[in-house]
Order: C-alpha cells, then structure tokens, then sequence
C-alpha cells in the first residue's frame, strides 16, 4: 500500500497499523485469484455487448413513456437482451418489481396452483420468502399456503451438497410437486453458493426422473459471477433483482424473471393481470439506467466478489471464521464472517456504514424489518436504497451472530470500507 494512502487511511480513519499489515498480506495472498475472475468478466462482458448489438439497440430505446405504456420499443428491447444473455425463450425486465422477492414471488404465484407442491431442496428459503410461503410465524395473509399450495422442503447434507436420494424419494413419492425452488446464493446460511455444476447436476437428476417439474433458480447475488447462468444449463425459471448485480448500481429499482416463455407469461400475469401481462406498463423515464447498468454490470458484479475477496482473506488472518474461504470457487458475492458474539459483529456493521459514500454518519442499529422474523443491521450507506451491489453488511440478530458482506461498485471502496469495519471491532 502506498504510503501516502497508508497515513490518510491512519490520520483520517483511525485505521490501525496492524490492520494495514493484515490488508497487505491479504492483498498478496489472493493476487491469483483476481486473475481467474477478471477473465470470466471480460467474457460476461463480451456476451453483453454481443446482446445489445444483436438488438440493433440505440438511444431510441432510451423510451420515457407515460399511462399504459403500449408499444414501448425500450421496455419491449430489453427483455429481448436479457433473453438472449440468458438464453431463455423470454424474459420480463421491469422496474416495477419493487425488489428480487417481487420478482421470485411473481414467478411462484404465477406458476403454483391449489392443490401443487413447492419443493424447497437447498433447506428453508431466504427469510422474506417465508411469508410469501407461508411458514412465517405471522398469519401468512395471501401466502401461496393460504392460497392451496403445499410446502415441501429437504435440507442439504452436512457438507452443503443436495440430498440427492431424499429429492428422488420426494419427486416419486408426491406426484403433485410442481415446483422445485433452489436458492442459489447463501442467503442466511452457513454455507457457499451453489456453483453452475452443481445446480446442473441436480436439475439434469431431477428431469430424469420428473420431466414435467418445474426447476426454479433464485438467482440473486449470482449473475455474471460465472460464464454461464442457471438458465443455460436446464432451469426453467429464473429471477432476480435489478439493485443487485445485474443493475450493474445504476438501476433505480426493479427485477427480472427470464426462462421458458410460457413461465414467463404466467409471472407476467401476476405483475399485472391476466390477459395483459408484460404488453403494459409505462417505464417513467427509467430505461437509459437499466440499459447502462446492465452493460456495466459484469465488471461491476466481479469488483464486488473483488472485494469479498479481500474480506473473507483479511477477516480470516484476524483470526475470524469465514465463508467462502478466499480460495474457494464462487458463485455468489456473497462474504459471511462468524462472529459468535453480537457486539462484534453489530460493530462491524458499524464500522461498514462509516466507510460508507452515502450517510457515513449515520449509526446503523437492528431493527424489526418488514419481511424479517428476527430483528435485522444493514450497513447501506448506498445511492440507491438497499442496493446491494454497492458495498454494505447485513445480518439477523441471531446466534452464531453472521454478519453477511455484498458489494462494491469498486474494489478500492470495498477494501477501504473493510479495513474501516475491522478497525472498527478494536476501536472504542
């Protein structure tokens, strides 16, 4: 680290000289890792800029229509470039999916009737689907459950692989299941992402036995950290949320679902209405943004795992238990760090928002979140709300006390808010 960055890191930001000890020795340990990754970017980059070309797109797609939105050419032209880089039938790209939970709930609802089983195999769901479900421990009003749907769900094994004699038992045993769910990234978990050979594996097993079942990939926190996507190795279904890695942090809002057209349509249906779906909705002056952010996206997405990275090397060498370790293979950007102890691991939180662009300082504190059953800390000093993609922590007030670390438009950001963050746990 260059000295005069050193001494503004230490002056200003009361970064410890251990601490930038610990950040150089991390940065030298993971140099070979960047090179394997900055080479999935550059073609991610390639399979983007081929899509918009393919699309004939131009500033005219830059549409600001208004009221019922027929006939938006840019609207329309996106969903067309998320297709073709998905390598779906169709895709639904739309900025009034209000986060990726819309979105996955869209596909559920859409697909799921009274009386079919949804087939959880990666253990319970991320936290805010539980009320979508309906096994939260609130009333569940307008959960698939409440609606006739029936829940299912198998654990992965002890080593965060699928269970794969539990999913053949299900699918044969309860011809009702329509839907399997796999949540790709972590979530709340205690375990790595699953990798594209992996969710290959399982969809390719589940289709020998039941062709007819729907395979469904939550894809949040995963797109463009390989060179290939769910949808290109089997998945009918896929969705995702726009302030995530694939808004590239310029996309204001919204989610997509991509996958066969007739899923697509049916989630389309629960956006809107049956019978109009997807041919309706003004885009507010908004596409410019998600056109950008999408072409920005594969670098971006990869200075993001850059930088959890760098975090599960530098929190490791500080004797902390992480996930993934930094020489793992990645599937998401998703960095989780063991603290064991709860004011540990709300001062990192902490010392993450003091690092942060946008409301440094600001306090973070856990609070009763909406869709949350344990009280939640999010470090999100972003310039969208909740955006993700940009540097910030996460984590329910729950033992073993996980903080979850995403993001980062750059990797110099995300390494300095790091440092801040692990300065911040030795720091009164």
């Amino acid at each position: 680290m260059m000295e005069f960055t050193k001494n503004l890191l230490m002056n200003k930001y009361n970064i410890r000289e251990e601490v930038i000890k610990l950040a150089d020795k991390a940065l030298e340990d993971i140099k070979s890792e960047f090179d394997r990754y900055d080479a999935i970017r550059e073609y991610n980059q390639l399979k983007v800029l081929n899509a918009f070309q393919e699309e004939r797109i131009s500033d005219s797609h830059f549409t600001n229509s208004t009221g019922y939105g027929y006939g938006d050419i840019g609207r329309d032209s996106l969903d067309k470039v998320y297709a073709r880089i998905f390598k779906t039938e169709s895709a639904l790209v739309r900025p009034h999916f209000v986060n990726g939970t819309h979105a996955i709930g869209a596909a559920l609802f859409g697909n799921l009737r009274t009386g079919d089983t949804m087939l959880s195999i990666c253990g319970t769901p991320y936290d805010t689907l539980h009320n979508i479900i309906g096994i939260s421990k609130e009333k569940n009003i307008g959960s698939l459950m409440e609606y006739g749907v029936k829940y299912k769900k198998i654990d992965l094994n002890i080593n965060g692989e699928f269970d794969f004699q539990a999913i053949e038992k299900a699918l044969k045993e309860n011809e009702n299941i329509k839907l399997v769910h796999i949540q790709r990234s972590t979530g709340y978990g205690w375990r790595k992402a699953l990798t594209i050979e992996e969710i290959k594996n399982v969809i390719d097993f589940i289709k020998a036995i039941r062709k007819d079942v729907i395979c469904f990939i939550d894809n949040c926190y995963g797109e463009f950290i390989d060179i290939k996507e769910p949808t290109e190795v089997g998945a009918d279904l896929a969705a995702g949320s726009l302030i995530k890695n694939i808004g590239g942090g310029i996309a204001p809002t919204g989610g997509y679902v991509v996958g066969k057209e007739e899923y697509v349509t049916q989630a389309s249906y629960r956006l809107t209405i049956p019978g109009i779906g997807g041919e309706c909705g003004s885009t507010f002056g908004v596409m410019r943004a998600l056109y950008q952010g999408l072409f920005l996206a594969p670098h971006v997405a990869i200075e993001a795992l850059k930088g959890a990275v760098f975090c599960s090397r530098l929190m490791e060498l500080a004797g902390f238990e992480v996930l993934p370790k930094f020489d793992d293979n990645r599937s998401d950007i998703i960095q989780a760090i063991k603290f064991n102890d709860k004011d540990k691991l709300i001062k990192f939180c902490k010392g993450i928002q003091k690092g942060s662009p946008i409301d440094s300082f600001v306090e973070c504190e856990p609070w009763d979140m909406p869709g949350y059953e344990d009280q939640v800390i999010m470090a999100a000093g972003a310039f969208i709300q909740g955006a993700s993609i940009e540097l910030s922590a996460d984590a329910p007030i729950r033992e073993p006390f996980i903080a979850y670390l995403q993001g980062g438009l750059t990797f110099d950001h995300a390494k300095i808010g790091i440092m801040i963050a692990l300065s911040n746990l030795y720091n009164d």
